[in-house]
């Protein structure tokens, strides 16, 4: 399967859960996933930035998506132990 049918379809499965979560009132879930998909969306924006040959904003969005995968990581520790 396509890279980008891959992060298409992940990112749509976990919006729709993060909504799931804001409908339902568990808002600490909500964040949780909000940091997976600000992790995906700016990895995919990586990807797509050095495919294009940019070298500079695409290095600025990887870092970025470094920093969200390490804000999941923190959350999920306080929202689970």
């Amino acid at each position: 399967m396509n890279q980008k049918k891959v992060y298409f379809i992940g990112i749509t499965l976990i919006a729709l859960v993060t909504l799931f979560f804001v409908i339902i009132g568990k808002l600490d879930y909500a964040i949780l996933m909000m940091m997976a998909l600000f992790t995906l969306t700016n990895a995919s924006r990586a990807k797509s930035f050095k495919e294009q040959g940019h070298e500079r904003e695409s290095k600025w969005m990887r870092y970025l998506s470094i920093l969200f995968a390490i804000a999941f990581v923190v959350v999920f520790i306080l929202v689970f132990f």
